[in-house]
């Protein structure tokens, strides 16, 4: 396992970071790591015009991710941000029907790079969200991750991040959402 060094998403590291959407094909079919921002993603959006208005948001100060480093290249991220920074969660309809607190913050989406996956990445990049989230004022960090539970699951897929990892940096579980995923929350 590596040390990876984590620097936060800006200006500064945004070409780190669009190099690394780059190699992998735009992530998940262009999406830039748009999803759960207000603008969101689909059909009617190009994964030009999601990379346009992710670099907007960057530059701008309302885009967030700890992105973690293996030595100068970026090999992966934990986007994170203000509740309405990133309103658009998956479950959105179970959450909102069981939600009794709004959180501060939000941890929304984790990705990898191929060759680097399953080398405690993700775990470098979460812990580097909750230091940014703490350096930021802290509050009270919500996600959404999937229960893995020695299932065999392609860590391609697991965006939202295994609830096993957040457990290990002191998330507690609050409740499920829909068959494998639980609302999971942390006060830093």
């Amino acid at each position: 396992m590596s040390d990876f060094a984590v620097k936060a998403l800006d200006e500064s590291t945004w070409p780190d970071f669009a190099a690394l959407v780059e190699r992998s094909n735009g992530v998940w079919g262009g999406c830039w790591c748009m999803g759960f921002h207000p603008e969101g993603v689909g059909r009617h959006k190009s994964p030009e015009q999601n990379r346009s208005e992710k670099e907007a948001r960057v530059r701008a100060g309302h885009a967030h991710a700890a992105l973690a480093f293996d030595g100068d290249r970026c090999v992966g991220w934990c986007q994170f941000g203000p509740t309405d920074e990133l309103p658009r969660i998956k479950h959105k309809r179970a959450y909102l029907a069981g939600a009794d607190t709004v959180p501060d913050w939000r941890i929304t989406c984790f990705f990898v790079d191929k060759e680097h996956r399953r080398q405690g990445v993700s775990s470098a990049a979460l812990g580097g969200a909750l230091a940014e989230i703490a350096r930021l004022g802290g509050g009270t960090v919500e996600s959404y991750p999937e229960l893995i539970d020695g299932r065999k699951v392609s860590s391609s897929f697991l965006h939202n991040g295994a609830l096993e990892l957040f457990e290990r940096h002191g998330f507690e579980r609050i409740r499920q959402l829909g068959k494998r995923h639980w609302v999971v929350r942390a006060t830093i």
